[in-house]
C-alpha cells in the first residue's frame, strides 16, 4: 500500500465515526504503544496540521518542543 491509499483507507474508516469513537481509536492507539497505527496517527496530525491555524501550528510546535525536552 502506498502512502496515498494509506490515508484513503484512514480517512475512509473514520468519516462516519463520530468524535467518541476517534478519541476512543486515538487513546487506544497511544496506550497500547502498537507501532502499527503510527501510520494513522500520521494522518490524523497530518489533517490537524493542514486545518490548523498558524497560532494552533505554533501551539502545537511548542507542545512538541517541550516534551522533547522533558524526555532528556
Amino acid at each position: 500500500m502506498d502512502d496515498i491509499k494509506i490515508r484513503d483507507y484512514i480517512i475512509n474508516n473514520f468519516k462516519d465515526d463520530d468524535t467518541d469513537t476517534i478519541k476512543r481509536a486515538i487513546e487506544e492507539s497511544i496506550s497500547e504503544g502498537d507501532e502499527v497505527t503510527l501510520p494513522g496517527m500520521g494522518v490524523f496530525f497530518e489533517i490537524i496540521w493542514q486545518d490548523a491555524t498558524d497560532d494552533e501550528k505554533n501551539t502545537i510546535l511548542e507542545k512538541l518542543k517541550n516534551r522533547f525536552h522533558n524526555k532528556k
